[in-house]
Order: structure tokens, then sequence, then C-alpha cells
């Protein structure tokens, strides 16, 4: 407190109501927000403080350059059965940390049912529910095989997947081919039309691409999500400018492939349709990007956070292979005409790879229109970027926003910020009905489990004794 020339002048620290009594009486008062870190928790200050140490910044500092350095770029397409560490013919990969049949929710039952009907591995949904029961498949998550899928994000050995590489670091990132909107395998829907999409994409399509992605020689995907942050993407739930920019860099090289001017006409109709196409890309881009986090002893920064519709998954650089899971939480957001929050599944998908990476949610600054689809405004949209910063390491300058002074995006979560903060990561994401088949009835915004990212600072400390 001071005495100024207008009289007593008075700088409130925490509790606002202080100052709201300051107002009241015609005090002249600046509240500043402050909250003693870790909310003040003696357990969770002394594992912060156990973490702060030259090992694990320096860790961080070598975990942050390779991720900035990454240069994702799409190589090529080929069955997952073919390209994916680990696949197997009788292996089923789905989104999020581990989950067996039992535990499954709706919507990724559904999906595990359309897959094995398109493997023709039974002949009516009854047929593939009692395979899928029976312990005959093996189901193991995306990231555990270098792979990203949205929603139910399931991937069956015949299914055809996005190649990415990582031409800076060497390693390789897979995704499946995303089927547009409407009844599709990611959402559950199992019936006939979503099985005769799939083969069209298997017979069709993917060979379309395969062949003009190597009459390009490759097409650089960092660049592509580079610009569409500049057009007002965010490359999680918006991207149709990254869609765009995608077609007009393959199709010259598509035209040039030798196909025939009909599946020429489908392949361009399809990718004109289709908004969200691009979001396999980026999310395979954002896998490629992470992944070099691999085996970064002693660092803390997230390299992956996603989830299956039962629970939320982390996986933390210095703690190897191990998950941190709890609860998958509801998103909040707008709902399709007819449907209400008590229809929605928990949140579902691989996609928050993209906030992992520093774009999505955490670019939500660059895309005020998402804000039509997710709920909330323009200006609360660049305020979710700028509290992003106070758990992040750095600001990706291959990622900027114009919204933001070009500023590059905030990037590399650090589980100790988190904590000391008290700020989860933000994340916006579709919403998926319960039910399997129903399909996607609306999108909003959720943040990640504090649960999580307490398991993994207990492991980190256990890691320094």
């Amino acid at each position: 407190m001071g005495i100024t020339r207008a009289g007593i002048s008075v700088v409130n620290l925490g509790l606002e109501s202080f100052a709201k009594s300051l107002e009241e009486q015609k005090v002249g008062v600046i509240h500043v927000e402050w909250r003693p870190p870790a909310g003040g928790d003696p357990e969770k200050i002394k594992l912060l403080s156990l973490l702060e140490r030259d090992e694990v910044d320096r860790a961080n500092r070598e975990g942050i350059e390779r991720v900035l350095k990454s240069q994702p770029v799409l190589v090529g397409i080929k069955k997952a059965l073919e390209a994916i560490p680990g696949m197997r013919e009788d292996m089923f990969l789905h989104a999020g940390p581990p989950v067996t049949w039992d535990r499954m929710c709706g919507p990724m039952r559904g999906a595990m049912i359309g897959a094995a009907l398109l493997e023709g591995l039974a002949d009516s949904p009854e047929g593939a529910e009692r395979l899928l029961r029976s312990g005959e498949i093996i189901f193991e998550p995306c990231h555990e095989h270098s792979a990203v899928g949205p929603m139910a994000g399931v991937i069956s050995p015949s299914m055809p997947v996005f190649v990415v590489k990582d031409k800076a670091l060497g390693n390789y990132a897979y995704s499946n081919i995303n089927e547009g909107f409407g009844k599709v395998l990611r959402f559950g829907a199992y019936g006939p039309e979503v099985i005769k999409r799939l083969r069209w994409i298997e017979g069709t399509l993917a060979p379309a691409l395969a062949a003009g992605i190597e009459e390009a020689g490759g097409i650089d995907l960092r660049n592509l999500i580079a610009r569409a942050l500049h057009m007002g993407d965010e490359c999680h739930n918006r991207n149709v400018a990254a869609t765009s920019l995608f077609t007009r860099a393959f199709m010259p090289h598509l035209l040039r492939a030798g196909l025939s001017n009909d599946i020429v006409g489908e392949v361009a109709k399809y990718l004109s349709e289709t908004d969200h196409f691009f979001l396999n890309l980026s999310m395979a881009s954002c896998k490629a990007m992470m992944d070099s986090l691999a085996g970064l002893e002693g660092s803390s920064l997230v390299r992956a956070m996603t989830r299956n519709g039962t629970e939320f998954g982390l996986k933390v650089a210095g703690t190897g292979e191990e998950w941190f899971t709890a609860p998958a939480p509801f998103v909040k957001g707008l709902y399709f005409p007819g449907y209400k929050a008590e229809d929605a599944n928990p949140d579902l998908g691989d996609s928050s790879i993209a906030e992992t990476a520093g774009i999505g949610g955490f670019a939500m600054a660059a895309a005020p229109a998402i804000v039509q689809f997710v709920g909330g405004s323009p200006q609360e949209a660049i305020d979710y970027t700028r509290e992003m910063y106070e758990i992040t390491v750095a600001k990706n300058g291959n990622f900027t926003i114009p919204n933001l002074n070009f500023e590059g995006t905030p990037t590399g979560i650090d589980v100790r910020k988190v904590i000391a903060t008290g700020i989860a990561p933000f994340i916006n994401t579709g919403i998926a009905h319960r039910e399997p088949g129903i399909g996607q009835i609306g999108a909003g915004l959720t943040r990640a489990p504090m649960e999580c990212f307490e398991k993994a600072l207990k492991r980190l400390a256990e890691e320094f004794g």
C-alpha cells in the first residue's frame, strides 16, 4: 500500500474480493492475479522442488530443439500391415491409451465391428461382435505403433495409411485416411454405406493419392500447416485452408500420374467436399514431431495426449512408454439440432496430438471463425492461446499467429508448469454420440485432466529418487 497524490492506492495480491471491497469504498486499487505454486499443496511443491534441476532443464532444451527442428513430409501411402511397425493380421489399433473390449465406449465398439466387417472376418455385425469378444483380435493403441487416428481411431490391417517421414530426424508416423462427414467408421458407424466408402478409399482413392505423392516426390506438410495458420485454420477442428492448400499442391502431380480422367475427377470431387481431409495429415505430422522426444531421459515434456472415450492418456518424454491415465472428460460445446449433452460420449480420439505439438486449441488465436463451431468468442480464442504460453517451454517459429503479431504457437507442454500454475492443457474437439453408428453431434472445448499430470509429476520425481 502507498500514498499517492490521488490519495491511498493499493496493490492487491490473491483474493479478488479484497480488491472489490476497496473499489466499493472508492479506494484506488490494482488487483494482481496471483496463486501460490501448485495451489499451495505441500506435497506437489515438494515434488516440484525436486524436479527444479539442471538435468531436467537440459533435457527439455534438447527435446524442444528436436521438436522445432522436425520437418514432417508426406512420402507415401501403404497398407497398414505393410507400413505400421508391429502391425499384425489379427490386430486392430485404436485411439487413446490401452482399453479392452468390455471397457470400450459405444463409438469405439461400433468402429471395431465395422473394421471386422471390412476385413471379411464376419458376415454380420452380430458375428463381428462375437469375434471381437472372443479375444481372437488383439487391441492396441495407435500411439504404441507410431500411428494416430481421429475419434475411435481404428486402423485394421488392410486399411491404407498415410506414411509421414520426419526429414530432419528420420522417424516415421502413420494415420488412416479421412472418410469425410456423415455416418463414418471413426464415429462408430458400420452400415453398408460405410463399408462401401471404405472400400472405395482402399481401391480407388488410396492408389490415386499414392501415385500423385510419388510423382511429387513427397509433400512438405510443415509448410502447409504454417500457411494454413495464416489463413484461419488451427489444424484440428478447422482444416478448410489446409485441405485447400494440399489440393492445390497435389493436383498437378495427380494429373501427371497417368490416371484416367474418371479417377482424377473422383479424387478431385472427394478433396473438394472433404474439408477435414487434412486433419489426418496434421495429426501424423504432429505425431512425427512429438515422437522425436522418445527416449529423452529426464525430460518433463509431454509427448502425447489422447483419449479412448473411457480414459484420457498421457505420455511424457522422460518416463518411456508408461501411460498416465484418468477418466476421459466430457466436452462443453455446441450441439447439432436435436442433440443435447446427455447424448454425448466422453472425449475421444488421438487428435489431441495437435495440441501436444502446439496447434489445434493452442493455436485458437489463429482461427477466430472456429468459435462459431465450438463456442466462445474471438477474444476468448486469443485468451486460450495466451494462457497456453504459461505451461509451455517455447514459441514455435515455424507456426506463427498473425493475431498475436506473428508470435510462434505455444509448444512443449511441461508437466512441471502445468502443476505449478494449475493450468490444464486446452483442447478443442468434436463430440461423438455415446451410441455407435450415430456419429458426430457437436463440437466444443475441454481440458486435459489434472490427475494425469499429477501422476506423471510423481513418477518423474521417482526417477530422481
